[in-house]
Formats: structure tokens, C-alpha cells, sequence
């Protein structure tokens, strides 16, 4: 295909991602319907008895992507604690299943709106999920055979390690410089035009990589950025602690990926779009190896059949609406505030998975 044609093509697809975006959950829940593995004798009431989650997933998938970690941080431990009160308590590895298939998508549709906003480093992306990958599916394989003790214990530290390294992270918006004085020159800016541009670019920033490796990226709204990708060695140590953590418990590559990135000195809204994708992939993938790997291990067989589907077909499009909105709110609110805010709650839900490991309250 000629370079020029897929330009346009991503250009298009850019352009209208909205609409590509909300048509997916609509054709995943429709072949669920019509394909999903369920018992024979299920109605309208087996589909309609999850309906309350649609609310619960939108809001939490807002918070996460704004702030640019793993959904499932904050799934996982509501399916944990909140859903029984309403519903039959769900295995751990079922919990961590719908937080990572409802996360995949959120993060996915979070993704495309940030890389349509020109905030997505793919070179940087993609080195980071290459290296996480096997991380990634060693703590999948592993949470078959782990006791639900160690599983309560393993993701109190995980949640206290992110309060912790979200506490510490700056992530405020100072990082980029409006450059653009006049409505010409803006629209110059937004679309690559006479600033850096990269012909194989995804979205309409501007990018430009020079000789001594420093990268000069703009945005659609003219802001412009300037950093390196140096720092991989650092960044892969988190990476690998991260993506183990992902696969086990549906997040942690996420947060300590944001760290990783601020720490080497990439722009903070830089790495909360870089980091939806890696975080989008590795939970993709994770996703898939929690649905079709138990086998592999000796543990359980979590199989097709056995994914509450009346459950995912609300969770998907939740998430996916929500990661549309969190650019939105990212730029409209002060992202320090909702970073506190999931702080204290990822400290609050660490002590109680603790007692409950101990069997000290729950």
C-alpha cells in the first residue's frame, strides 16, 4: 500500500475513532449474545442481572485512564470486596479474568484517544511491551496455582507499592509549552505541518527524532514536548516487576511504568499516553492467557464457557466510554487530585486484603 494511502487511512481512522471505538463494544456484546458459551436454559433475566455494573466500571475506568494505570487496580478489588454484598463471590482467578478483558478494552479505547491527541510514543511502547511480555504471561501461568492466602497477600503489596509510587509521582501538566501565539500558527502545530514531522507518525502530532537521540514532539494542541528514550535498562526492571504483577493480578505494570517513565525524564503527559498502550497490550495478552492457560500448568481450566459473560457484556462498554471521557477530564481537572485520591484508596484496599489474608475481619 503506498505510504500516501496509509496516511489517510490513519488519518480517517484517527479522525473518527469515536465511532470506531463505540462500534467495537457494540459488535463484541452482540457475538456475545449470539456465540458466548452459556447454559441452555439462560433468558433475558441471565443477560439484564449484571446491569448495575455499567455505572460502577464507567466511573472507575475514568479515574484510571486519567491518571494512566490498570483498571483492574481498581476492578479487582471492588469485585473483591463490593460485589458480593449484591452477588455471589466470584474465584480469584475469575476476578482477575473480567477485570483484564473489561480493562483490555477501556485501555484500548483510552489508547486511541490519546494517540489521536498526538500523547503516544509507539517506538517507546512497543520496546517497553517486548520487554514485559514475558513477565507478563509467567504471572498469568502463575496465578493458577497459587493459594488464595498468597493471591489476597501478593495484591496487598502490589496496591501498596502503586499508593506509594503514586504518591511520589508528579503528575502535573507543566511539562509541555504552548508555542503556538496565534490561531495560525496553532493549526500549523496540530497537524505536524512546518514543526517536527514524522512521516510514519500515528495521529497528527508532530515528531522529530534528532542525531543526539532527543525527541521534539507537538500535540494537537500545539504544546510541545522535548525528551529522550534513553533509560531502557531502568525502565525494564520496573517493567519486568510490573508486567509479573499483570499477569497475576490484572495490574502493576501500569503504575510502576509511569514511575519508570517519569523517572527518566519523560514528559509526565508523554507517559500517561505511551504507558495505555503498553498497559492495553499487556493486558490483552494477559487476558488471553487467564482464559486459555490454566491447562499449561496443572491448574485450573478457565475456559470459554466458564467467563461470566452476563457480567462482560456491561463491564466492556463501561470501560470503553469511560477511556473515551478520561482525556477529557485529564485535561479539565487537576490530575494530582484524582492521583491522592486513587492513592488513599489503593492504601485503604491494601490493609483490608491483608486482614482478609490473615482472616483477621473478613
Amino acid at each position: 500500500m503506498p505510504d500516501s494511502t496509509s496516511r489517510r487511512l490513519q488519518k480517517s481512522f484517527l479522525k473518527y475513532q469515536h465511532v470506531f471505538v463505540l462500534v467495537a463494544p457494540v459488535l463484541f456484546v452482540t457475538s456475545v449474545y449470539l456465540a458466548a458459551p452459556v447454559p441452555a436454559d439462560v433468558g433475558r433475566g441471565y443477560w439484564l442481572e449484571f446491569w448495575w455494573l455499567l455505572p460502577v466500571f464507567m466511573l472507575g475506568a475514568t479515574i484510571v485512564n486519567t491518571v494512566g494505570i490498570s483498571g483492574s487496580a481498581l476492578f479487582v478489588p471492588f469485585l473483591i470486596f463490593l460485589f458480593p454484598l449484591a452477588a455471589e463471590p466470584l474465584s480469584p482467578q475469575t476476578i482477575v479474568k473480567v477485570g483484564l478483558i473489561s480493562e483490555a478494552f477501556g485501555l484500548s479505547s483510552s489508547a486511541v484517544a490519546f494517540v489521536q491527541y498526538g500523547l503516544v510514543d509507539r517506538r517507546l511502547a512497543l520496546s517497553l511491551v517486548a520487554g514485559a511480555v514475558p513477565f507478563v504471561v509467567a504471572g498469568a501461568l502463575l496465578s493458577f496455582v497459587i493459594p488464595e492466602v498468597l493471591f489476597h497477600s501478593l495484591l496487598g503489596v502490589a496496591l501498596l507499592a502503586a499508593s506509594y509510587l503514586l504518591f511520589r509521582a508528579d503528575l502535573g501538566h507543566d511539562d509541555g509549552h504552548d508555542d503556538a501565539t496565534d490561531a495560525n500558527e496553532n493549526a500549523v502545530a496540530a497537524d505536524g505541518g512546518r514543526l517536527p514531522d514524522d512521516p510514519g507518525k500515528l495521529g497528527p502530532a508532530g515528531v522529530r527524532t534528532d542525531a543526539d537521540g532527543t525527541v521534539t514532539r507537538v500535540d494537537r494542541g500545539g504544546d510541545d514536548y522535548s525528551y529522550t528514550r534513553g533509560g531502557y535498562l531502568r525502565r525494564f526492571a520496573n517493567y519486568s516487576v510490573g508486567g509479573t504483577f499483570q499477569g497475576l493480578a490484572g495490574f502493576g505494570v501500569g503504575e510502576l511504568g509511569i514511575i519508570s517513565m517519569l523517572r527518566t525524564d519523560v514528559p509526565v503527559r508523554v507517559a500517561i499516553g505511551t504507558n495505555h498502550i503498553v498497559v492495553a497490550l499487556t493486558a490483552i495478552l494477559a487476558s488471553l492467557v487467564h482464559v486459555f492457560g490454566g491447562g499449561l500448568v496443572g491448574g485450573h481450566s478457565l475456559s470459554l464457557a466458564t467467563t461470566p459473560w452476563n457480567m462482560v457484556v456491561f463491564t466492556v462498554p463501561a470501560t470503553v466510554v469511560g477511556g473515551q471521557i478520561a482525556p477529557y477530564v485529564s485535561n479539565a481537572l487537576e490530575t494530582d487530585t484524582i492521583k491522592n485520591f486513587v492513592g488513599v484508596l489503593f492504601a485503604v484496599i491494601s490493609v483490608a486484603l491483608f486482614l482478609m489474608a490473615a482472616g483477621g475481619v473478613f
